[in-house]
């Protein structure tokens, strides 16, 4: 048996064009998704500097699903790092946020503008809501390394960006 007849199992070797045409079509919407994503967006908040994050786990719990959480949940386990003389920017949650420090000391200034000092094994907790923008700096020389549980509602993101109260610009 010659190796042509081999391939003759293959549903595209009747269809060469169709295949072209098919990886044409693919072809352009990836691209014309891809062009989509570069689309500047326009920054209501102050902007973050210095963080890069690792998602150890993302899970949705549906709404109903368990009776002490009828609305469901977004959970959402990330390790934080805030390079020296880093920023998140000033923000908030809509659902808490709970974690500990596993390196470094967070400075993290409320709506009051008077900062908290987390040291490490220091535990966080976020409250929810837009009266509780905040943001966490490193002001010291060493990486600030944060272990984060968020509980989101759902549909929400992480986080939302907001500007800095008006006793940040004193």
């Amino acid at each position: 048996m010659s190796s042509a007849r081999r391939w003759d199992w293959s549903p595209f070797h009747e269809y060469p064009v169709l295949m072209i045409k098919h990886i044409r079509s693919v072809t352009a919407v990836v691209a014309l998704s891809c062009a989509a994503l570069t689309v500047p967006v326009v920054a209501h908040g102050t902007p973050s500097e210095g963080i890069s994050a690792v998602t150890y786990a993302d899970v949705e719990i549906p709404a109903d699903l368990l009776p002490f959480i009828p609305d469901g949940i977004h959970a959402v386990a990330k390790q934080i790092t805030i390079a020296p003389g880093g920023t998140t920017g000033w923000h908030y949650h809509d659902g808490p946020v709970v974690g500990i420090v596993q390196a470094g000391t967070l400075s993290h200034p409320g709506p009051d503008c008077k900062p908290v000092i987390f040291n490490t094994g220091a535990l966080i907790n976020e409250p929810a809501g837009d009266n509780n923008v905040h943001q966490g700096q490193n002001l010291g020389k060493v990486p600030v390394i944060l272990d984060v549980v968020y509980l989101e509602p759902l549909g929400k993101p992480l986080f939302e960006d907001a500007p800095a109260p008006p006793c940040a610009a004193k």
